[in-house]
């Protein structure tokens, strides 16, 4: 595994909790989600920015392996690290609760870019990477 290079702690809501008082497995979706956001925005990219160029990111495929349950009120962490394959740049995200350091969620998410309604190659994952 490579090291991670980013990494975000948040804290679980009351709501995001279903009747057995865990997580529900959608809101584990948009914990990823906001981290990738605050990765680009720690890269100094904006969506609205790429949007204003005609620029897409788009999640292509989501795979998650559910480890151990959140509940209400844990502390967690989500960690990435990137990998360039293709035309698409893959995140490696896992989440950690930081009471026991447990692994909580794995989870390999694909992102594709567009310009203007073409599908790209890439070429602003490498500014990603650099």
């Amino acid at each position: 595994m490579k090291a991670y290079i980013f990494e975000i702690q948040l804290k679980v809501r009351d709501y995001e909790c279903d009747l057995q008082g865990i997580v529900n497995n959608a809101v584990y979706q948009s914990y990823l989600e906001h981290a990738r956001h605050e990765y680009l925005h720690s890269k100094h990219i904006s969506f609205k920015e790429l949007t204003e160029k005609g620029i897409f990111l788009m999640v292509s495929r989501i795979e998650m392996d559910f480890k151990r349950s959140l509940t209400s009120g844990d502390n967690f962490t989500v960690k990435i690290y990137t990998e360039r394959q293709g035309l698409k740049l893959v995140f490696f995200q896992n989440i950690y609760r930081l009471s026991d350091n447990s692994l909580c969620l794995k989870a390999k998410v694909d992102v594709i870019s567009t310009a203007n309604g073409v599908l790209t190659r890439g070429e602003i994952f490498d500014e990603l990477l650099a």
